[in-house]
């Protein structure tokens, strides 16, 4: 009876509460229309918008079916397992793999939905690349991206495993069928561990201009683990894996001759540096000398070398560690993808 109480209470304080209602629902209808997102991407002092001005796309333009990851479960990946051996997955379940074994579980949801839009892309251009006659890609990292099995992962997460997969299947569901784009074709999503305060235009490491991959500054620091490392090798071992790659190299002198002045990017990272009268890129020096980047310096005691080291990876494209100092400084995936792709939208591939 407390409904026929409210009913009789007058006309008046019942045209009110109906009023008030309307008016509610109307705000209610009309919010998202009105509301104006913020602007979360990333601006180190002294830098501008991002280098295409554009807004940053909704996060599931399908809606629903984006929400459920139909499109990538309507796609198939034919993967070469380290193992050798090909096997056939959908879209979604080989890209849970790659983000499980390329970024950790624990990173921020935006970040690892910025991963998975990076796999996927990176994938799609392989599928159409011819690279591996029998398979899309391939499980190897230092080849194409690593990929685990769940079950793989899930042991390896121990306790955590329930919430860390529950992490990546909602960044590659919530991210269906996105890529990243530049004049509307996918683009190379290279990516890598961690930079030394900037990433590194592709010019410097492989002597390719790439449109989108322009160094950019990187927000990442000392909270990555190992982020300053060092390397130290006595004369005898850096002659006799110098002169087994380069055996025109002249180390027959005084050894604090032997690395000439290296040329650098403004971040710090090697372009070339001359060893026994050969001129070598950073990367050609790293991978000599198995060095977590080319961001490095050398010194000479007398005795031995000490290389000193700052970040992990080749140093092109979107930084994982720097997209997680993102993420949790509020930027969205769109925002890392733009950010680290130069001149990209984030969009659908399929």
């Amino acid at each position: 009876m407390a409904r026929e109480g409210r009913k009789h209470g007058g006309d008046r304080g019942t045209g009110q509460l109906v009023s008030a209602a309307l008016l509610l629902a109307a705000v209610l209808f009309f919010l998202p229309a009105v509301v104006v997102r913020g602007d979360p991407v990333y601006h180190p002092p002294g830098t501008g918008d991002l280098p295409n001005g554009e807004a940053p796309l909704p996060v599931n333009p399908g809606g629903a079916s984006a929400a459920a990851g139909v499109r990538d479960r309507g796609r198939a990946v034919r993967l070469l397992t380290r193992e050798g051996t090909v096997t056939e997955l959908t879209m979604s379940d080989y890209l849970w793999g790659v983000v499980a074994a390329e970024m950790p579980a624990s990173f921020e949801e935006e970040a690892l939905k910025a991963q998975a839009c990076a796999a996927r892309t990176y994938t799609a251009v392989l599928q159409n690349s011819g690279k591996h006659p029998d398979a899309d890609i391939c499980a190897d990292s230092t080849c194409c991206q690593a990929y685990i099995e769940r079950s793989a992962a899930e042991a390896r997460w121990g306790l955590n495993a329930g919430e860390y997969g529950e992490k990546i299947d909602l960044a590659v569901a919530r991210t269906d069928g996105l890529g990243v784009l530049y004049q509307g074709s996918p683009i190379q999503a290279l990516f890598f561990s961690s930079a030394a305060g900037k990433t590194v235009d592709a010019v410097e490491v492989w002597g390719n201009s790439v449109a989108y991959l322009k160094s950019v500054d990187s927000p990442e620091g000392n909270e990555v683990p190992n982020y300053r490392s060092q390397s130290v090798l006595g004369a005898e071992e850096v002659k006799s894996l110098t002169l087994s790659a380069y055996p025109g190299a002249d180390l027959s002198g005084d050894p604090s001759g032997w690395f000439g002045q290296a040329s650098r990017t403004e971040g710090g990272t090697v372009i070339s540096m001359p060893l026994g009268g050969v001129t070598l890129t950073g990367g050609q020096v790293r991978s000599l000398f198995s060095l977590r980047s080319a961001c490095f310096t050398v010194t000479w005691d007398g005795a031995q070398f000490t290389f000193d080291v700052t970040g992990y990876g080749h140093g092109v494209g979107m930084s994982q560690y720097g997209a997680n100092a993102m993420a949790k400084g509020g930027s969205s995936f769109e925002d890392i993808l733009t950010w680290y792709y130069t001149g990209t939208q984030v969009g659908l591939l399929w």
